[in-house]
């Protein structure tokens, strides 16, 4: 397969997982309200996205990179209004 596509794939793929974070993100943020969320999910969510990132800058994977940073911003944003909000 050409690497032009298998990054497309890659980068499809990132935004797709990504993006499935705005909407839990969007409605904590509006109802100020994080109860029904899983603390302990989040902070392990938090640990993965930071050793897959890792992992991508040293394997210089541009879309695991991108997707997992603008991953840990929406999962973070999510935790610290759990831990706010509670």
């Amino acid at each position: 397969m050409d690497p032009f596509a298998i990054k497309l794939l890659g980068f499809a793929a990132a935004t797709c997982t990504t993006v499935a974070y705005a909407p839990q993100f969007i409605k904590v943020w509006k109802t100020r309200s994080a109860r029904d969320i899983s603390l302990g999910m989040f902070l392990v969510m938090m640990l993965g996205l930071t050793l897959w990132l890792i992992y991508g800058l040293l394997s210089g994977d541009a879309p695991l990179v991108a997707a997992n940073a603008v991953t840990m911003v929406l999962a973070g944003g999510i935790l610290v209004m759990k831990l706010r909000y509670g």
